[in-house]
């Protein structure tokens, strides 16, 4: 059922905010006792079966990446809230870190079309304010660990613009193509002007020093037209192994 455009959703519960446990600055910090590290393992493997049980069954994703600080009026907004609704209209779900700005946008397009929109939340000190257009959403304590969520699950990546936290999942989702650790997926990123400096410096000083093959830089499909994006996706997913057996929810093992 389509939402009218002006009407929202009841917003999910909050998230919990800021970093939560010290484990957070600690597991990085050197090592630990034995106890304590074999305890953060335990952690850390109940997040990842928390992340697969709550995925498992959400059918191809596309992950939209983006700034959680553009506001509605930036352009930018409405090109993701537009690629929400194009890619929900494939029949696919629209997975973002589930926050406000262009996860908002695209969640909000996705749910607009009627399809599914999933957040994948990080606890952090700020910017905890979950969007109200997604369906479900997931909150991790550990960036490796909602990384390989927004990765596994998907079978295309929208990069929108946006800061760190953006550049460092655009990165990971090249190096991981470049090097053949995931299928060739379409990476799109929109927003040529915003774009245009990184690609010049890819381009002019990567690729001159031999830093980066000049075919590298094909993975990367760029574009402000959603049209041409959305062609894009549809074209590296068709080329895509097929999954030989979907899978299938267990009652005893409490899958919803």
């Amino acid at each position: 059922m389509t939402t009218p455009p002006d009407s929202i959703p009841t917003p999910p519960r909050s998230w919990p905010g800021g970093p939560g446990h010290p484990d957070i600055r600690e597991w990085l910090a050197g090592p630990r006792s034995r106890r304590s590290e074999l305890a953060r393992l335990g952690r850390i493997f109940a997040e990842f079966l928390r992340g697969f049980r709550a995925l498992h069954f959400l059918g191809p994703c596309v992950t939209v990446f983006g700034s959680a600080r553009v506001p509605e009026s930036d352009p930018h907004y409405a090109m993701a809230r537009a690629m929400g609704r194009r890619l929900a209209g494939l029949g696919l779900t629209v997975m973002t870190g589930g926050g406000p700005g262009i996860m908002e946008a695209a969640n909000r397009g996705a749910h607009e079309a009627g399809g599914r929109s999933i957040g994948c939340n990080i606890r952090l000190p700020q910017e905890q304010r979950p969007n109200p257009y997604v369906d479900r959403f997931v909150t991790f304590r550990y960036f490796f660990v909602r990384k390989v969520m927004l990765v596994k699950y998907s079978v295309a990546f929208v990069v929108m613009p946006g800061g760190f936290g953006t550049l460092d999942e655009l990165f990971e989702s090249a190096t991981l193509v470049q090097t053949g650790k995931i299928a060739a997926f379409p990476i799109v990123l929109m927003g040529t002007e915003f774009w245009a400096p990184m690609l010049a410096f890819m381009r002019e000083t990567l690729t001159a020093r031999g830093m980066v093959d000049r075919s590298d830089l094909d993975i990367l499909t760029v574009t402000d037209s959603v049209d041409e994006a959305v062609a894009a996706i549809e074209r590296g997913v068709e080329a895509l192994p097929r999954v030989p057996r979907p899978p299938r929810r267990r009652w005893l093992l409490l899958e919803r």
